[in-house]
């Protein structure tokens, strides 16, 4: 750590001192005249006796206050000649270890992390700080000491061991990729229950938003295809344009082959859901509520596939003749559009029944009536047995708003009912 950029200024300036006073710098050097304390002479034989092995260290007292061997304190003292071993050992100690305890200590604390957390890769926050309560690991910034790592191992700089002991706890070298294979890994599994990979945005698997996900890596497949095709024509392509390259490489078409359709998802995924059903024995929906399937209402889109043909792209008509085989609706299918005269017809019958059953046209807004159908005439809705659903006192209500533009015989007609305007 001392040999890092942050330190140097420090030899400049302890320079300076020392050519200005040797006692000066010296002093600052040794801990012992700091605290006003001095090794006695049996500290230094304790410490510096036959058995050393030449280690130098600060030690403490029983008062707590710093001390130096004799080994430290004379390679400090710059006007003494200093043994070049014992200077090399003390740089190794004070130096080269406490980098290495550094870097043993972000290990200690990555496998606590992964022990605490249940996790099985270092995929850290940066802004992580260790619990106090995890002992000699407590408060150590393991966020901002993988990260170190990770510019370490881009820049080449870390050793081939570190690196092996980083990828035996799991190290995740790019979140980006980490990101990317856990897409993937929960997009197989969203495949397998669902049987396609075209998610709506709002979809959560597993924890995951797996919609957002997959909206996104369609939004770069589709970029990447963009831009290769104005490659192909020779034209230049946005330095800012993105395109996922590993979207290219085939892992989520080996998913799904469909997943990047290039008309709506929303279409794409009822047409896989249709082709699940026939598959598995079905037969093909062709009114609203026949089949229902992750919220889908399979006959439905059938019937909207087969009235909005001419809608259609020619690459989905062919999948829809060959693959599932409806084909556009006859004019004798198509429903027939209703006229102002019609719906005139159908209102005014509902009025009729209501004034013969109650006597007087007295009618809640809310009411509605049914009648029975007519030849010709068409309600707005649907009823039991036939029945046209009328919404009858709106409609009054809205009559009223708009009486003086009505002609003449709908005004009688009303008027022969008892019609208050």
């Amino acid at each position: 750590m001392v040999t890092s950029d942050a330190y140097k200024t420090l030899p400049k300036v302890l320079g300076a001192l020392r050519a200005h006073d040797t006692d000066t710098i010296e002093a600052l050097a040794d801990p012992r005249v700091r605290s006003g304390r001095e090794t006695t002479d049996d500290q230094d034989q304790e410490h510096d006796g036959d058995g050393d092995d030449g280690a130098v260290d600060v030690l403490e007292d029983e008062g707590g206050a710093a001390s130096l061997s004799r080994a430290a304190a004379g390679v400090l003292r710059f006007s003494e000649d200093r043994d070049p071993a014992v200077l090399a050992q003390f740089v190794r100690l004070r130096v080269i270890d406490p980098e290495g305890a550094y870097w043993r200590r972000g290990i200690e604390a990555a496998g606590r992390w992964l022990r605490e957390t249940g996790n099985t890769v270092l995929r850290v926050p940066y802004t992580l700080v260790t619990p106090e309560d995890w002992g000699g690991v407590g408060g150590y910034p393991l966020g901002q000491w993988i990260a170190e790592q990770r510019r370490a191992y881009g820049a080449g700089t870390l050793e081939a061991g570190r690196v092996a002991e980083l990828e035996k706890l799991g190290m995740v070298w790019s979140e980006q990729d980490a990101a990317w294979s856990d897409g993937i890994a929960v997009a197989k599994e969203y495949a397998a229950v669902h049987g396609h990979f075209l998610p709506p945005t709002t979809a959560v698997w597993d924890g995951h938003p797996i919609g957002v996900w997959a909206k996104n890596a369609r939004a770069a497949a589709r970029k990447a295809r963009e831009n290769e095709e104005l490659r192909a024509a020779g034209l230049p392509v946005p330095s800012a344009a993105g395109g996922d390259g590993r979207s290219a490489a085939g892992e989520l078409d080996a998913v799904d082959p469909g997943w990047c359709p290039v008309w709506d998802t929303g279409w794409q995924r009822c047409y896989r859901l249709v082709q699940n059903h026939v598959q598995a024995g079905g037969t093909l929906p062709e009114a609203a509520g026949d089949v229902v399937v992750q919220g889908e209402d399979l006959g439905r889109w059938v019937t909207a596939q087969r009235f909005g043909w001419e809608q259609l792209l020619p690459a989905q008509q062919w999948i829809l003749e060959n693959t599932l085989g409806p084909q556009a609706a006859g004019g004798n299918e198509r429903p027939v559009k209703q006229t102002q005269d019609t719906k005139w017809a159908a209102n005014l019958a509902a009025a009729r029944q209501f004034h013969a059953r109650e006597g007087h046209l007295r009618v809640p807004r809310k009411h509605i009536e049914q009648v029975e159908t007519e030849p010709g005439l068409v309600g707005r809705q649907g009823g039991a047995d036939g029945a046209v659903v009328v919404k009858l006192g709106m409609w009054l209500d809205n009559v009223r708003k708009r009486a003086a533009k009505l002609p003449e015989q709908r005004r009688t007609d009303l008027d022969q009912l008892g019609m208050r305007w």
